[in-house]
């Protein structure tokens, strides 16, 4: 028996090797890696073990990595690897979040012994949520779901009958409701926790490369594979696979899809032989499947084969009690990121939030909080600001209420622009070239 698992984070190829040496030498289950963009996927929730990084990377440095892991759950020890000169960065990084830090060069024995500790504590978190979970008080589920609608204390009671079970499942719901937060927690309750999460937005692949994106490709395969590569299936190996947005994959990927769910093996382009894959699959969609089944858009045989259990996410409108608490809760985490002291709403502003309609959800109800956070928009936070009408000549007004449109569209829906684009009834070409032209930057509208 080991004494427990460590994420192993370096891109120095034989400092990487010499510590996943001495850890694995004192007891310890270690996976070692130089991509630090993979580990959260590997963590959350139910991850069982701690992280140890390096604070200095080129691609994404230890700092950027622990911020990530946070978000999934603030609970995980994140241990930084620092150089001499970095020491003052690392004890700024302790105010943040980080469990601690060990300077190089450090001795074996030292690090094993901080490691020890950093176990014992996420050991310790662990049993703490199963106790309170167990004596009937608010867990981790009631943490990620907040609300004491019957639609949400539902939607729990699923959660965790069907978390530990290994069926694939549809969810719904609409644009900013937490389809993605459902699908890890579904992840995070069941016997896969500690193997990744690897969520694929089927909108954002790339048409000429989607089946390479998903299923990999040998040397030579096509013009510029100068190397084989694994696709997302085979990087969630004993893990989960979430296709988000599954409504938008191509009719003719959707085929080789159902073969893969069916058959859990894929076959990289290039190669001749299939290889086994064992994943849960666990799929999104805006909209409901079956009328776009009926209108012969997607393929039914797949729907179904997704579809053994169905989870509907309801909007903001349907659980309009849920909007205080779940209000107070995005305030406090949006002071927590700024480390500002937490703001108290008037009265008049949360009657405000629970009348007004939210076609964003949660994702609309989080940027509000933010702004009244940052002291931004107090009173009018509940409705998006109206700039008055600009004088001068019409083609200027036109342009300012354009830009004003697509401003209020971009916030609802998170800065994703398929949505956009139908909402507004334009192709997304026009939708493009009239952002450049008003000067609209799509980043400041993406939800982090």
């Amino acid at each position: 028996m080991t004494r427990g698992r460590i994420l192993l984070v370096d891109d120095d190829a034989d400092l990487r090797a010499s510590t996943a040496q001495a850890l694995d030498l004192a007891g310890f289950d270690v996976t070692d890696t130089d991509q630090p963009e993979d580990v959260p996927a590997l963590t959350g929730f139910g991850f069982p073990g701690i992280v140890v990084t390096d604070i200095r990377m080129p691609r994404l440095d230890g700092l950027s990595l622990m911020t990530q892991i946070h978000a999934l759950d603030p609970a995980v020890p994140v241990i930084l690897i620092t150089g001499h000169g970095d020491v003052q960065l690392a004890v700024r990084a302790m105010r943040e979040g980080a469990h601690d830090f060990i300077e190089k060069p450090f001795s074996a024995s030292q690090l094993a012994e901080t490691c020890a500790r950093a176990l014992d504590y996420r050991r310790l978190v662990l049993e703490n949520r199963v106790l309170r979970a167990a004596a009937g008080q608010a867990d981790d589920l009631e943490q990620r779901l907040v609300g004491r609608s019957t639609a949400m204390i539902d939607l729990r009671r699923r959660l965790r009958t069907i978390g530990p079970a290994e069926t694939d499942v549809l969810i719904t719901g609409d644009t900013g409701t937490g389809k993605e937060v459902v699908a890890r927690a579904l992840h995070d309750l069941s016997a896969r926790a500690a193997k990744p999460f690897i969520a694929i937005d089927c909108a954002a692949l790339p048409e000429q490369q989607i089946e390479s994106e998903l299923f990999g490709h040998e040397q030579g395969a096509f013009a510029g594979a100068m190397r084989a590569r694994y696709g997302r299936f085979e990087h969630a190996r004993g893990g989960t696979v979430l296709l988000d947005d599954i409504g938008s994959m191509p009719m003719a990927m959707q085929g080789k899809l159902l073969r893969v769910i069916q058959e859990r093996t894929v076959t990289p382009l290039g190669a001749n032989e299939a290889r086994p894959v064992d994943i849960r699959v666990i799929a999104t969609s805006r909209a409901a499947l079956e009328p776009e089944v009926e209108a012969g858009r997607f393929r039914a045989d797949l729907f179904y084969r997704l579809a053994v259990v169905h989870l509907g996410v309801p909007p903001l409108a349907a659980r309009r009690e849920d909007i205080p608490l779940l209000f107070a809760r995005l305030l406090a985490e949006a002071a927590g990121r700024h480390r500002i002291d937490p703001v108290t709403p008037p009265p008049a502003l949360v009657e405000a939030l629970v009348t007004r309609d939210w076609p964003g959800n949660v994702r609309e109800l989080r940027n509000a909080a933010e702004r009244v956070a940052l002291g931004l928009d107090l009173a009018d936070a509940a409705a998006p600001p109206v700039a008055e009408p600009p004088s001068g000549r019409l083609a200027d007004r036109v342009a300012e209420f354009e830009r004003a449109e697509i401003q209020r569209a971009l916030l609802a829906h998170g800065g994703v622009l398929k949505p956009v684009y139908e909402s507004l009834g334009l192709s997304r070409k026009t939708l493009y070239e009239k952002m450049q032209k008003l000067g609209i930057d799509k980043a400041r509208y993406t939800d982090g």
